[in-house]
């Protein structure tokens, strides 16, 4: 299966639009943003856990990472209400559940082979710093190496946003709006920008809180962590 699989090129998924897909494991179902192979692929998702699911224990061969949207995710290491980044990177291994039920942005088998670190932050209260440069954006960090960052972002009502993007980005909208490209960005909206692109963006009239990758997309393209076995 191939979705979304040409990183050379825009694409915007509004993901509140589309249809819940069940997965193989009852009352855990996904909307599909990108994705190269069957059940084991390299994917990016929204994820929704019914109350009581539960996926089989299993390990990370390419690692996972993931922002809880809404309810509160579930493992032995923890409970992770809303707001909540982790990154379980390569050879991590749990049984992910919850007893409330929850929705999460997913991404897997996107970490380079030797990534070891493990990442758990709640986002809840955190503060914001003014980003440098960017007049009407405040930004909040939530990891970053020589391939990646990864960050939220708040941008002011009605602003104007511009940003270089060599290296590509991703952007899911948590709350408020943007337009880009003649194109309105809500909730669970999700725009991935390929490298070299330029972000033109407005916020809308409430602002817009969203999640952000920057500078990942290089690696990508270069195919470095496509064409492996990947596991869940």
């Amino acid at each position: 299966m191939e979705i979304n699989a040409d990183f050379s090129r825009r694409v915007a998924v509004h993901a509140a639009r589309l249809p819940w897909v069940p997965s193989p494991m009852a009352g855990v179902e996904r909307r599909m943003l990108d994705r190269i192979g069957d059940e084991v692929a390299r994917a990016t998702s929204i994820v929704r856990y019914a109350p009581g699911s539960r996926f089989s224990a299993h390990t990370h061969d390419g690692g996972e990472e993931f922002l809880v949207l809404d309810g509160v995710f579930q493992d032995e290491h923890g409970a992770f209400p809303a707001g909540s980044y982790v990154r379980n990177p390569p050879t991590s291994r749990h049984v992910p559940g919850s007893a409330a039920g929850c929705i999460l942005f997913v991404k897997l088998w996107q970490f380079d082979p030797a990534d070891r670190k493990e990442v758990k932050v709640n986002t809840a209260g955190m503060a914001y710093d003014a980003a440098a440069s960017r007049p009407g954006v405040e930004s909040l960090a939530l990891f970053r190496d020589d391939c990646e960052d990864v960050r939220l972002e708040r941008w002011m009502p009605d602003g104007a946003i511009e940003l270089d993007l060599p290296g590509g980005a991703e952007l899911l909208v948590l709350d408020g709006s943007f337009d880009e490209a003649g194109e309105r960005f809500e909730p669970l909206s999700w725009l991935r920008l390929p490298t070299g692109s330029a972000l033109q963006a407005k916020a809308g009239p409430t602002g817009c809180r969203l999640w952000m990758k920057t500078g990942h997309l290089l690696t990508i393209q270069g195919g470095a962590f496509l064409g492996r076995r990947p596991s869940l």
